[in-house]
């Protein structure tokens, strides 16, 4: 029921054409668009049940499907799946009071401020810092490549305490934040941060420092998977309908056998991504321990990665020259399959994240 839901409402309110307009629009959002999916209890989806929110990682994975293959701008993603839960497994009980039910009701839009210049993917490189001053906390450094922190009301920013790591709420509004907003290449929008003496009261610190920074970004990795997924189960029909509708000397070129074997070729990798989806999926909802999710979870990022890859390459070249082309929608399929395959580590990283694993068990 939820799957027809979202599906019904994207297709009625998020068709090629309505998706062109938002992405014409400044930073490629539309707070109609947003308020709809608030009503519909899309915000809900995987938030506790006592601030509105309704189901865990399957009914994510379900719901992310769907936006992937509508190609929804909005920041599910960012806001409700990493934002929010991010601050319901591990905020206190008054910052998930004060932050969670604005999330379901559309008013709040959460980013993740943490990644720097010079990281890469690794999760513990953190140059911004947190020093205690008066009672609060001052906050100094820049955070580059803010996932939907063009659109965001809330900042989540990491920053160096003393002791570790931790996690910090802020506002892009307060004194000292500078936001630099622009677009990334499949159209949505991203901001670089600067802090520059940013006070912080001690209660807007979540709880967890790393530890929880991690499960957040697995939990966002799965949900990145189902996105790519319904992305290239989407794109497989758009382009054997291209096949059955494109003559050549006077038959359908789907008839070709050669272009029949590549197009099953392109399925079956998109079953065995939907197969991994489940699989990173299962992990996050049965919250099993640290080395098992983390090993799952890269191993579906890393194979979703190839899988997305040859999807896209394959259904441009069959589409050919028009499948580059800003007009057909095959483009903005293989765009998004792209950025999603840098986001949070790209293929390389994952591979790298499982041998070190093997290596540490073997040592």
């Amino acid at each position: 029921m939820l799957q027809e839901a979202v599906q019904q409402f994207v297709a009625g309110e998020y068709g090629f054409e309505a998706r062109n307009k938002v992405l014409a629009t400044p930073l490629g959002f539309s707070e109609e668009i947003w308020r709809g999916l608030a009503e519909q209890g899309v915000l809900g989806i995987g938030l506790p049940e006592e601030h509105g929110g309704i189901g865990g990682p399957v009914e994510v994975m379900v719901v992310m499907e769907q936006l992937g293959a509508g190609l929804v701008l909005e920041p599910f993603l960012s806001s409700v799946v990493l934002g929010g839960g991010l601050i319901a497994r591990h905020g206190s009980a008054e910052q998930q009071a004060s932050v969670l039910p604005p999330i379901v009701a559309g008013k709040t839009r959460v980013a993740l401020a943490h990644h720097e210049t010079g990281a890469r993917y690794a999760l513990d490189y953190v140059n911004t810092v947190a020093r205690e001053r008066d009672g609060r906390y001052v906050l100094s450094g820049t955070k580059t490549v803010v996932l939907d922190g063009a659109t965001a009301n809330l900042l989540i920013v990491s920053a160096k305490t003393a002791d570790a790591l931790s996690l910090f709420l802020v506002e892009p509004t307060a004194s000292g934040v500078e936001v630099v907003r622009y677009r990334t290449q499949d159209g949505r929008n991203a901001a670089d941060i600067e802090l520059n003496e940013v006070h912080v009261a001690k209660d807007r610190i979540i709880g967890g420092g790393l530890d929880a920074l991690e499960e957040a970004l697995d939990h966002a990795i799965a949900a990145l998977c189902a996105e790519a997924v319904g992305i290239m189960e989407a794109l497989n029909v758009a382009t054997l309908e291209y096949l059955k509708t494109r003559v050549q000397f006077g038959q359908p070129i789907g008839r070709s056998q050669v272009l029949q074997h590549r197009m099953a070729d392109m399925f079956m990798m998109a079953v065995q991504a939907r197969s991994m989806s489940i699989l990173a999926t299962g992990r996050c909802a049965a919250n099993t321990d640290r080395a098992q999710r983390r090993h799952d979870v890269s191993a579906a990022k890393a194979f979703i990665g190839k899988a997305a890859r040859f999807v896209g390459q394959q259904a441009v070249q069959l589409h050919g020259g028009m499948g580059m082309s800003a007009e057909l929608v095959v483009s903005h399929y293989f765009k998004r399959l792209t950025m999603i395959g840098v986001t949070f580590g790209d293929v390389d990283h994952h591979v790298g994240v499982i041998s070190d694993q093997i290596l540490a068990e073997r040592a």
